[in-house]
């Protein structure tokens, strides 16, 4: 079973134009291509002061003289960001992704009603439903998508702000659960929006460079996605919100990247807990940066942080669950059963 740890933003396709290197023999692209990855992650890298930028550019390109042609070179990247401790850079080039962020999970793992939902995992699919008729449950998976636009951010996250509103206006809610066993990454804007009442206003998340500096300071504001006071997208609010209501956050080990900013948003905010297990550990911010012949990357510059500043290796849960998953019967899932616990005040 491969599992592909994804990245906090929207990723966007791109093919290569047909006429892009016709001019360019093998050995040029090479050249071109690796002399702006490396001008990238020479300047922009968060780590980059830390790197023999010397060393490894020089071993880099003994390895490429190694490859006949541009597509076989890129096996270099892996190589590159494993020396530069690159974890969470990723690039992208005709359907195919270069990273170190691929694990095998073996079935040991997990349970088998984990890599049940697995099998059947959809991006974006998220799911709200009504347990024993007071408690709200939100299983949401990681959510990739090629539009970021303000609009395209609205139409994804307004379906699951609408969902959790309808089981706000429709019932009596004694705790929500998020279930986050399954997000492995994607774009956090719709996922945080779509969670609006649950945050309420001010900040929730943030970026830091590497001497601690806020750099990215990320809030909601009225329905409203703002990234240093500048709006990314918004959700129409309807109702009170339910800020101060009990919350349980549930992790697993492939958590990761937007699906650990989702929890680290709600850290510092009263009433909540976390119950499963350690996340991936794929705690720092990316940047999308273009590269030659349509291909992009994601480009690690900061730290995330929590609404206090706080960092995180991983989220780490108060209440430590493993295979006790049961996404068929919910209510003899060991994490909701844990859930349940902590809003019965047990």
């Amino acid at each position: 079973m491969r599992l592909i740890i994804l990245l906090s933003f929207a990723l966007t396709a791109f093919a290569l134009p047909s006429s892009a290197q016709t001019t360019l023999t093998s050995r040029d692209s090479i050249k071109v291509f690796y002399d702006s990855l490396f001008h990238l992650m020479e300047t922009e890298f968060l780590n980059k002061n830390e790197i023999n930028w010397q060393s490894l550019r020089e071993d880099t390109e003994r390895n490429l003289d190694h490859h006949e042609n541009f597509q076989s070179s890129l096996q270099e990247i892996n190589n590159l960001f494993e020396r530069a401790k690159a974890s969470h850079c990723q690039v992208f080039y005709q359907d195919k992704s270069y990273s170190t962020l691929k694990q095998e999970p073996s079935e040991e793992d997990f349970s088998e009603q984990w890599i049940k939902k697995y099998a059947a995992y959809e991006d974006g699919k998220f799911e709200v439903k009504l347990l024993d008729d007071k408690y709200a449950y939100i299983f949401l998976p990681g959510w990739n998508f090629e539009d970021i636009s303000e609009e395209s951010i609205h139409q994804k996250a307004q379906p699951l702000y609408d969902q959790l509103n309808a089981l706000k206006q429709q019932h009596a809610i004694e705790g929500w659960m998020i279930d986050l066993r399954l997000n492995f990454g994607g774009n956090v804007y719709p996922m945080l929006l779509g969670l609006y009442d649950l945050l309420g206003n001010g900040e929730v998340w943030g970026s830091l460079n590497p001497e601690g500096q806020l750099i990215n300071n990320i809030r909601l504001i009225n329905g409203t996605y703002l990234d240093n006071n500048q709006m990314t997208s918004y959700i129409i609010p309807d109702g009170e919100r339910v800020a101060a209501s009990k919350v349980a956050i549930v992790m697993s080990s492939v958590t990761a990247s937007s699906g650990e900013i989702v929890a680290m948003s709600f850290k510092g905010r009263k009433n909540t807990i976390f119950i499963g297990q350690d996340t991936y550990g794929a705690t720092t911010s990316n940047d999308k940066r273009d590269l030659p012949f349509g291909a992009f990357m994601a480009l690690t510059t900061g730290i995330d942080c929590d609404r206090n500043q706080n960092t995180y290796e991983s989220i780490k849960p108060d209440v430590s669950v493993l295979k006790g998953d049961n996404f068929d019967k919910l209510m003899e899932d060991e994490n909701i059963i844990e859930a349940i616990k902590y809003f019965k005040g047990k």
